[in-house]
């Protein structure tokens, strides 16, 4: 019975390959639902005390599809008005419950239960696994009085699709009667998360696998790219259906590999719709769009799918027209081609008209969320991200890892340490905590914010470390200061045996460029290429002049620019401004070359709230309060012995424009606001777009807590 197989299908779609979960006997009512809403009506009670088992059957039946159409309060009002109530009674209520997604109620009914029988631990089973709480899967599974192998294999079936895959495979050696099912949970477990090895070795221990067996592990080869073992395995199957042929065709389609992909698609003895839409995706994936477009013109019958990859594939190319008229063309949209079209327009830039769609859609998923979010963060509008975060949440929409990500690297770009701690907290509330991707997020966000030793404490808790988290974390220890460390850090990095890429170098160079490691630094520069295969870019020569600026080698590092094998940008030239006392004609002709100057700009959170200064700034509605504390701070300080240094200042400024640029500087309002703002005894935490100069760091650091004290 399909209910109770574990069929790991390879379907076709945009992304090629999708594999249908497990399913079990147990949750049958939770997966067919009527399309049209019906009217039910509530059974009579009958004339005797006692109710026969014909109304009991008939409240039962009510119970079931009134629950199917999401009416819970109607189906509880028959619940409650029942007399005598069988466990079928109470099995359709706690199904009916999880079909909504009503998981607590389902556990209160479950609890309540005067007697269970084996569906009930069955169906309570499947819920907490469908809800991701396998602790709580686990704890009833220990507490069944009795179990079949529908308990077994549910209980297997969570442990595969969480990843738990040793867990997974100590339930399956406990199993007392393996069937079929049991032997697909075990092997798709291995296939879905990539230990192929593993389930090629249980394929080879057993000799009666069905078709769906051969297409998981095949399919399994196809996700690896293994396509010569994919091919043999294809060869060897005493009997093929169309997921087979349509696994293999995409196989060779998403790899580049169009001519074989074509002989089998002219071979295949039933040609369904995933079949030609594995030739269409194919031909998208590989650029060949037109050629996608006369398959999909062919098409005797289209689905969804194959329309969306067709859309896909104009958004990929950038022509953005055509897939708006194939999308206005399309007969019925689902919520996947919504979404299709609002990843495109948010892509290309045009982020009003993606948000006008998304207005549009008739029901959104956490995919629709994160495609305006992630569109708006990646043009910049942060603040727009985090109101469609917080919308999303009253929506009562769920933020998966995706969004969290997202929302993570715009509290890093706005340096919203408060928010950050926020949305930690939440994920790992729900959850979500564990894992490289959400890793790196907070990695990052941490790092950007300033909170260096809850960065390091994130990077040890990353138990599959990848590139983007080492790199993360060397570029943060150099941000700070932490020149030495982030070096100790490269260094461990190399024993891992993770090679080193180009950004990984911008890191290494700049933290000998903040420890004053010149000769250190110029040999990594120097042999990138030799030991890693590196080639130098504008980012890596910026560091290195930027190197040599602060070691006073001033001419070394114009004769690295001049010999630069591009032209210099804003980034390089600043490099060398400020640290040299010809600026004045430097910016002359950084003005006839077009390159523009970035303008200094601080900013400190209070309350949540970014709040932002530049130099002299007098826009801020506290301007006053801020002005007057420094006019106060500054006598204070003088009398203490503080002497400004107008020397570093930029030498074609006035003396006393200097002296007024030192007192006000966008870091020095920062920090009168925050001290004004924010209680005593917590951090204040000053950002800024471009270096912070010596004269804010000596007057702040050491100076304000001791005039003050």
């Amino acid at each position: 019975e399909l209910q109770q197989q574990i069929y790991y299908y390879q379907i076709i779609n945009i992304n090629i390959i999708i594999m249908l979960q497990p399913v079990t006997r147990c949750m049958r009512l939770l997966h067919t639902r009527p399309l049209n809403k019906p009217t039910f009506v509530i059974p009579k009670p009958s004339p005797s005390l006692v109710p026969d088992s014909k109304m009991i059957q008939q409240c039962n039946t009510s119970i079931t599809n009134y629950m199917r159409t999401g009416q819970c309060r109607s189906a509880l009002r028959i619940f409650n008005n029942m007399t005598q109530r069988t466990s079928v009674s109470w099995n359709a209520m706690i199904s009916g419950y999880l079909l909504n997604n009503k998981f607590h109620l389902a556990r209160q009914m479950f609890d309540k239960m005067p007697q269970r029988d084996l569906v009930s631990w069955n169906v309570m089973i499947t819920g907490c696994v469908r809800n991701g709480n396998l602790g709580a899967a686990r704890n009833l599974f220990d507490q069944m009085p009795h179990r079949d192998a529908v308990s077994w294999n549910a209980m297997l079936s969570g442990y595969a699709q969480h990843g738990y895959v040793e867990e997974a495979r100590m339930v399956f050696d406990r199993i007392p009667n393996k069937n079929s099912i049991s032997w697909n949970g075990i092997l798709a477990a291995y296939v879905q998360n990539g230990r192929i090895e593993d389930a090629q070795k249980l394929f080879e221990s057993n000799s009666a696998w069905d078709v769906v067996s051969w297409n998981c592990l095949m399919g399994g080869y196809v996700r690896k790219k293994r396509l010569v073992d994919a091919r043999c395995l294809f060869d060897r199957m005493p009997k093929r259906d169309e997921v087979s042929w349509n696994t293999m065709i995409s196989g060779y389609a998403q790899n580049r590999e169009l001519a074989e992909a074509h002989k089998l698609f002219d071979g295949s003895p039933v040609k369904d719709v995933y079949t030609w839409t594995a030739m269409v995706s194919g031909y998208v994936q590989n650029g060949m769009v037109d050629e996608a477009r006369r398959v999909f013109d062919e098409m005797p019958l289209k689905n969804s799918v194959s329309w969306n990859a067709m859309i896909a594939g104009y958004l990929q190319c950038k022509r953005i027209d055509v897939a708006k008229e194939l999308f206005d063309a399309m007969p019925c949209k689902n919520v996947s081609s919504w979404n299709t079209m609002i990843t495109g327009f948010a892509q290309s830039g045009s982020i009003d008209l993606a948000r006008d769609l998304f207005e549009k859609m008739p029901c959104r998923d956490c995919i629709s969320w994160g495609a305006i979010i992630s569109g708006y963060a990646h043009l910049g509008n942060n603040e727009d991200a985090l109101r469609l975060f917080v919308e999303m949440k009253r929506s009562g929409e769920k933020a998966n890892r995706s969004i969290f990500s997202c929302i993570l690297s715009t509290c890093a770009e706005i340096t919203s340490l408060e928010l950050g701690c926020q949305l930690h907290a939440q994920l790992v509330k729900v959850g979500l905590g564990s894992g490289w991707y959400v890793g790196n997020a907070l990695l990052s966000m941490y790092c950007k914010c300033g909170n260096i030793d809850e960065a390091n404490v994130i990077f040890e808790e990353i138990s599959d470390k990848d590139i983007v988290s080492w790199n993360t974390i060397i570029a943060g220890y150099a941000r700070h200061g932490f020149g030495k460390e982030a070096l100790r850090v490269f260094e461990s990095m190399k024993r891992r045996g993770v090679k080193p890429d180009e950004v990984t170098m911008v890191g290494v160079l700049s933290a000998c460029s903040h420890s004053g490691l010149v000769d250190r630094g110029t040999h990594y520069f120097h042999t990138m290429n030799h030991d890693y295969g590196i080639t130098t870019n504008s980012k890596h020569y910026t560091c290195m002049i930027d190197l040599l600026g602060r070691a006073g080698r001033l001419d070394d590092a114009l004769n690295l620019m001049k010999n630069m094998p591009f032209e210099p940008d804003a980034a390089t030239w600043g490099a060398l401004l400020g640290r040299w006392g010809d600026v004045g004609a430097m910016r002359l002709k950084m003005r006839d070359t077009g390159v523009k100057k970035v303008p200094g700009y601080s900013w400190v959170e209070v309350q949540s709230k970014i709040h932002v200064f530049s130099v002299g700034d007098g826009t801020h509605p506290d301007t006053v309060r801020i002005y007057g504390y420094l006019e106060e701070l500054y006598f204070r300080l003088k009398e203490e012995g503080y002497i400004s240094s107008p020397k570093l200042v930029l030498h074609d400024v006035e003396e006393e424009e200097k002296e007024h640029m030192l007192r006000y500087h966008s870091e020095k309002l920062a920090v009168a606001f925050g001290i004004l703002n924010i209680q005593g005894g917590r951090p204040i935490r000053v950002f800024k777009n471009l270096r912070v100069g010596e004269d804010r760091t000596d007057g702040a650091r050491y100076r304000i807590g001791y005039v003050y004290s």
